[in-house]
């Protein structure tokens, strides 16, 4: 019968018959041992030693994060609240805010005049013509049916709801801008009067008709795919109800105020359907 192999002479003898430890790594430049084995580095995930933080693919998704944590929060109405109702006070007393504006439009007018560009120009003007009534309303409508539809593909509970939450958006938007155009009769940023019986530049129509058309028709169809998939969905649609703002302002068709608080009247109704609206993985 062959006999066992020995151990080494100094080195000490196992129970559960493993190889015996060896020395820790040396540093190759030094000779010493090495402070942290890349062995002994533990990354951001379990089981992927050594991987630095972000691992690829997981940039989107930290950059993102905040975007889901100020949905989850109940604090986020807020500050958009606040600043809704400061800018909506300038607007009606004439405060000092409004040199803002004005700071702004003179900003826009050295710009035009120092760049001479007609690709910022048509860019201006394509994305405020996204913030009309069409393309937005039929977007969101269209946005809508597709929801329904996948989510009847799916074999969800209440797959006709998006059928029903898309006109409702729709007819929100001019519920909210309508009445607050006629009471604040702000004029436009080129000296415009508000004609009697017409409604006024505050707040802008077309941003909020943009966020509020694009986001919803977003958060609709996210909520049917991946949350791999609603990430960069989410992100687009953010993009470009900032695109719509900034194009407006851009092609001085709005006050930067006016802009602004399209924004944040349009934040608080998707925060709102953001935390009422199941997704597909609550099967609603």
């Amino acid at each position: 019968m062959d006999s066992e192999p020995q151990p080494a002479v100094g080195q000490p003898i196992r129970e559960d018959n493993q190889a015996p430890p060896t020395a820790p790594p040396q540093d190759r430049s030094t000779g010493r041992p090495a402070h942290t084995p890349r062995g002994a580095r533990s990354g951001d995930h379990p089981g992927r030693p050594g991987a630095l933080p972000p691992a690829p693919g997981r940039l989107l998704h930290v950059l993102t994060h905040p975007l889901a944590s100020l949905r989850d929060s109940p604090l986020t109405p807020l500050p958009l609240a606040l600043v809704l109702a400061l800018v909506s006070w300038q607007v009606a007393v004439g405060g000092p805010l409004l040199g803002l504006d004005r700071w702004v439009r003179h900003w826009v007018g050295q710009s035009h005049d120092a760049l001479h560009s007609g690709l910022l120009n048509w860019l201006g003007q394509l994305f405020s013509d996204l913030g009309s009534t069409v393309p937005a309303i039929p977007v969101l409508l269209g946005a809508g049916a597709l929801a329904a539809w996948r989510a009847r593909r799916a074999g969800i509970r209440r797959w006709w709801l998006p059928l029903l939450l898309a006109p409702l958006a729709a007819l929100l938007i001019p519920l909210l801008v309508v009445p607050a155009k006629a009471y604040f009769a702000r004029g436009g940023p080129l000296g415009q009067p508000v004609a009697p019986g017409s409604w006024g530049w505050y707040p802008s129509g077309h941003t909020t008709t943009a966020c509020v058309g694009y986001g919803v028709g977003g958060l609709l169809i996210g909520r049917t795919l991946p949350r791999a998939g609603r990430r960069p969905l989410y992100a687009a649609m953010a993009l470009l109800g900032l695109a719509v703002g900034l194009g407006l302002v851009w092609c001085t068709y709005h006050w930067f105020l006016d802009v602004l608080a399209g924004w944040c009247l349009s934040a608080l109704v998707l925060w709102a359907l953001a935390r009422w609206l199941p997704s597909t993985d609550r099967q609603y």
